[in-house]
């Protein structure tokens, strides 16, 4: 299964807002996009970064949100494919464009 399944199937199932990986047409109050941003393979360990962001309606909300995308993220080891999983970085991210509040998390996932 592509990566990029599991991930949005586990988040799906692991927080209380609809998780996407296109922005949709009618924004949700609250809710997190998936992107995977790059990838590696070394020694036949393959590895995928993925930028998680998390959108509400307020700064605080986003916040809030983006730890709970972290706790969630910090259990995915228990999938079977998943071996390891770091965070790179979590920040602010608010998207000035869509005048969208936004927290972004980065991490890094170890993965058969």
């Amino acid at each position: 299964m592509m990566i990029e399944k599991i991930i949005l199937d586990y988040l799906s199932g692991a927080l209380p807002v609809p998780c996407f990986m296109e922005m949709p047409e009618k924004m949700p109050a609250s809710f997190v996009m998936i992107e995977k941003t790059g990838s590696s393979v070394s020694n036949r360990i393959t590895k995928a970064t993925f930028a998680i962001q998390s959108y509400a309606q307020t700064l605080f909300a986003a916040a809030s949100l983006n730890e709970q995308v972290k706790e969630a993220m910090d259990m995915i080891i228990e999938l079977d494919s998943i071996s390891k999983c770091e965070l790179n970085s979590d920040y602010n991210y608010t998207d000035t464009a869509m005048k969208a509040y936004r927290y972004q998390a980065v991490f890094v996932i170890t993965h058969y």
